[in-house]
């Protein structure tokens, strides 16, 4: 099951790719939770940079455990990893709500909050890889269609009802994209292609206000909650904060701790939904050319396993975790760069939260036992 041996075939060009986005979260971390608006003297090492430097040396591990596990074996796990999943998204609805949502469990004597959406969307690829492999002989069929989209649904609809509208609708170009590779029926592909575009130009219209963000209320509401529709208004505090600090960057930002806009906590959510903002305005343009590379190339790599992989099983899992770091990626600086509503999705490995890293280094350490095995027969 587990080989060290392996850890020597994984594709190490990964490595300064992961090293220089921790340090990135690092850097944006340490200067947007100091106390102080004089930052010159302050510790690096402030009490959420400490946090999150635990949370990459737990991720680390974890890395290197499914980088050397054989990733054949998640096929076995795969549907008891999805019910449990199904049942702790279901027991969030009777726990306390944290910042007044249902997305979090409390960890006793810790002091941590577990978040089972996060693990959810990896859950769903690992178990859509394993089904759309195993009805290769019917791929075609209404039923195997039907069978599939209900088994993205289920969490959709319970992570939405948390509620956490971001992290469900990454479900949906994931399974988007899972469908296409595992040959389900093309009307059924084009018909969700077609329904999301669809969904995203009907919201794009009330978020840049062509349609009147007013005068559509009435409607809206009728179908969801007030508290989500106001996440369509483009003139939200947040939304315009966001914007602004992006601006204030320039070419090469203010400097690290150097920043008047976010220093001065004007800024929400800095370290954690506005992370991006936050680190373009003390880096800049330039800042933010560095890290879409280091972005790009651990998306070319990844994809580079979906076409290197040995078995269908492989493709398909390769294939839809590299969707879901994509979404991550795209939905949170759209969201901040004012193209999107702000939903809480994480930027991966940047964003602040022990929740996002772990998921995301179980994925990548998937990616890598994938790619260590490809020559196997």
């Amino acid at each position: 099951m587990w080989s060290f041996q392996y850890l020597s075939r994984i594709d190490f060009r990964t490595i300064p790719v992961l090293i220089g986005l921790m340090f990135i979260s690092l850097l944006v971390i340490s200067a947007t939770t100091c106390e102080t608006w004089d930052k010159i003297d302050e510790s690096f090492f402030t009490p959420s940079v400490i946090n999150q430097i635990k949370g990459y040396g737990l991720g680390v591990l974890v890395y290197l455990f499914f980088a050397g596990f054989d990733y054949q074996q998640l096929k076995k796990w795969s549907w008891f990893l999805y019910f449990v999943t199904i049942l702790m998204l279901v027991g969030l609805f009777f726990t306390t709500p944290i910042q007044n949502v249902q997305r979090w469990y409390r960890i006793p004597g810790l002091g941590l909050a577990f978040q089972p959406s996060e693990y959810a969307k990896l859950f769903v690829v690992m178990t859509l890889s394993r089904f759309l492999e195993n009805k290769s002989h019917e791929i075609r069929s209404k039923r195997t269609a039907l069978q599939a989209i209900l088994i993205v649904m289920v969490p959709f609809i319970l992570i939405l009802k948390q509620p956490d509208l971001g992290t469900a609708l990454v479900l949906f170009p994931i399974a988007l994209v899972m469908f296409y590779f595992g040959g389900i029926r093309r009307r059924v592909v084009f018909a969700m292609s077609a329904l999301a575009m669809l969904g995203i130009g009907f919201v794009s219209l009330i978020f840049l206000d062509i349609l009147p963000h007013e005068e559509m209320r009435p409607y809206i509401t009728k179908v969801i909650k007030e508290y989500q529709y106001e996440r369509l208004n483009p003139n939200t505090y947040h939304q315009r904060a966001s914007q602004t600090a992006i601006s204030l960057g320039g070419m090469w930002g203010s400097g690290w701790r150097n920043s008047e806009f976010t220093g001065q906590q004007w800024l929400p959510a800095a370290h954690t939904d506005s992370v991006f903002a936050a680190y373009t305005e003390e880096f800049g343009f330039a800042g933010v050319v560095l890290m879409l590379l280091l972005f790009f190339g651990l998306l070319y790599f990844s994809f580079q396993v979906t076409a290197v992989a040995k078995d269908r099983f492989g493709r398909l899992l390769s294939a839809g975790i590299t969707v879901y770091l994509a979404m991550h990626i795209i939905v949170n600086i759209g969201m901040m760069c004012g193209f999107l509503p702000i939903t809480g999705v994480p930027l991966v490995l940047i964003t602040y939260g022990g929740s996002s890293i772990l998921s995301t280094m179980t994925a990548l350490g998937i990616i890598q036992s994938i790619y260590s095995r490809r020559f196997m027969f």
